[in-house]
């Protein structure tokens, strides 16, 4: 397994949602299909046919822990992360 889906499985699982890195969310979300532009230490992130847009920002060089819920639950709505993507 690689990293990138060891880290899509704890997202999904919801284990561990204080100790995701930051930049690997970021990774991850790109490698999903996500644009990302940033702002500041705002890093929004938005796809076409997905109707929320996820405005990360880091702390402490990890994700928060109400964020990586938001991705999980976009995850899991659009059924992202499949063998066809990335």
């Amino acid at each position: 397994m690689s990293r990138r889906d060891k880290l899509l499985v704890k997202i999904l699982l919801g284990v561990s949602d204080t100790g995701i890195p930051f930049e690997r969310l970021c990774q991850l979300l790109n490698r999903l299909g996500f644009e990302e532009r940033i702002q500041g230490s705002h890093h929004i992130f938005s796809k076409e046919g997905v109707e929320e847009i996820l405005n990360l920002q880091p702390k402490q060089g990890k994700a928060k822990a109400y964020q990586v819920k938001q991705v999980r639950n976009v995850i899991l709505k659009y059924q992202l992360g499949g063998q066809d993507e990335a």
